[in-house]
């Protein structure tokens, strides 16, 4: 064999030793979690509406329906909603077979028909939300299945949320390790769990209204509903954004 491959995998299996030691972790650690909360004001929302229409004609339900819904775009228009912030995400017909009281088979044609169109729309200028969301209705909107308030900016908040969640596991860990007469070394591990979401009064799909975490950006707001002729209906709030990391420290 050539003696300079044998000098090779001699320092290898020289280095080989070390290189496993540094991959284990020290014997004393320190575990700890930090947990940081950033509020924010939502400056969008994104709506998830549909309008359902029934007619024994599959006709006429789909010409109402379809009326329904140019009179909802011409609202949003109106109301300075951007064509590229609309969008018509599904539609679905649906023929409906009544049973009669005995108990034979449903009739071959359909008694009636079902015509669902939904649209999304994204408002961002949040102030209009309540004139936006109470015109929906008037113009034809039966289902809201969806209102989630979001920021535009979550990278930012969600790294700011990271980094004080990091600072108070930080500061924890030097607490309790100044209370045994120990210092903080360097982070061995590090875990982090982020998240944010709004919790609002929503509809269910295609059915009554219902309360419903929010997924997505927004965590948890205050929602005031009732009602009030000299302003808003509806108390936007702040958006929650909340991270925990969970950080080993090595104890020097």
């Amino acid at each position: 064999m050539n003696p300079r491959i044998l000098s090779v995998i001699g320092m290898v299996a020289l280095a080989s030793p070390s290189a496993r030691a540094q991959l284990q972790p020290p014997q004393r650690l320190i575990n700890v979690a930090g947990s940081a909360e950033v509020k924010v004001a939502p400056d969008e929302v994104d709506l998830n509406v549909g309008i359902e229409t029934r007619n024994e004609s599959l006709d006429l339900a789909r010409q109402e329906n379809d009326a329904r819904v140019a009179k909802t775009l011409a609202f949003l228009t109106q109301n300075g909603v951007k064509e590229k912030e609309i969008k018509t995400d599904y539609i679905s017909i649906e023929p409906k077979y009544l049973q009669g009281r005995s108990n034979t088979l449903p009739p071959m044609e359909p008694s009636y028909y079902n015509v669902r169109k939904g649209i999304g729309i994204r408002i961002t200028d949040v102030r209009n939300f309540d004139t936006i969301y109470a015109g929906l209705i008037n113009s034809g909107v039966n289902v809201v299945s969806g209102v989630d308030f979001r920021t535009s900016e979550l990278r930012k908040y969600k790294d700011q949320a990271r980094a004080m969640a990091v600072r108070a596991a930080k500061e924890k860990a030097e607490a309790m390790a100044a209370e045994l007469g120990a210092k903080v070394g360097k982070p061995w591990s590090i875990n982090v769990n982020d998240w944010s979401g709004w919790t609002g009064w929503t509809a269910g799909a295609w059915g009554g209204f219902g309360y419903r975490a929010g997924a997505n950006q927004n965590v948890s707001q205050d929602a005031n509903g009732g009602s009030n002729e000299e302003g808003p209906s509806f108390s936007v709030g702040e958006i929650s954004v909340s991270a925990t990391v969970n950080v080993s420290f090595a104890i020097d």
